[in-house]
């Protein structure tokens, strides 16, 4: 079984629904289910509306898969039972610090399904914190701007905290569309990271047992520190 990031825009433009619903599906089968049960957490934004990806997400899901989404407000945690008995879990994307803390109390639980093989997707935020060093926004690095503030997640320096551990390489999205690169590369050059990667929209990396698989239209982009330099170079679908 696989972790499957996505870097953003469309669902259904990554390409990542198929692989993903086959690992679904096949975790089902060994139950007894015809169809998957997915579970699908998301987050609402600060006045309550729900992320676009959310309905996005679940409607390119359900069509072959019993989709349970469940949102909470900025601040409030998930609950253990929205990992019960589900073949698969997604967790959706809006502002990345809100995301961290609501999976807080599940993080252990987390690790230990998706070690039992249990299929992970990450759709921005989502995939943002399944690192194990999790960057979660900001905008400048020691007061110079990185990237856009509109990217920025409410955050002013950017900020890496503890995350799910699910992939031992810091994770950005929105790569290019949202100029989150250059904010990776930055970091690499400050030394907050050592090595990255960061999605393309419309785009997915799919991370399993073999090797790494680039799905959709853009790239994923892989920074890494040097002694004296930072490189980048890409991997295309």
């Amino acid at each position: 079984m696989s972790i499957h990031l996505v870097g953003g825009g469309p669902f259904a433009a990554s390409d990542a629904a198929t692989p993903f619903l086959a690992e679904a599906t096949a975790r089902a089968a060994a139950v007894g289910r015809s169809a998957p049960r997915i579970g699908l957490l998301s987050v609402s934004s600060a006045d309550g509306t729900t992320p676009s990806s959310t309905p996005d997400i679940a409607s390119v899901l359900s069509d072959t898969a019993d989709v349970l989404v469940t949102e909470v407000a900025p601040g409030q945690p998930f609950t253990t039972s929205v990992l019960s008995d589900v073949d698969a879990l997604v967790i959706g994307g809006g502002r990345t610090p809100d995301y961290l803390d609501a999976i807080a109390p599940l993080v252990d639980q987390i690790r230990l399904l998706v070690a039992d093989g249990l299929p992970y997707l990450g759709y921005s935020a989502g995939a943002m914190i399944a690192a194990d060093r999790a960057l979660v926004g900001g905008w400048r690095v020691g007061g110079v701007e990185v990237c856009p503030e509109g990217a920025s997640e409410g955050l002013d320096e950017v900020e890496l905290r503890e995350g799910l551990g699910l992939v031992d390489l810091t994770i950005d999205v929105h790569a290019v569309q949202a100029g989150t690169l250059a904010r990776l590369v930055a970091s690499a050059e400050a030394e907050f990271v050592t090595a990255g990667l960061a999605i393309d929209e419309d785009t997915v990396l799919v991370v399993g047992e073999g090797a790494l698989e680039v799905r959709g239209s853009g790239s994923v982009w892989r920074v890494v520190s040097g002694d004296e330099s930072v490189s980048v170079a890409t991997m295309g679908a």
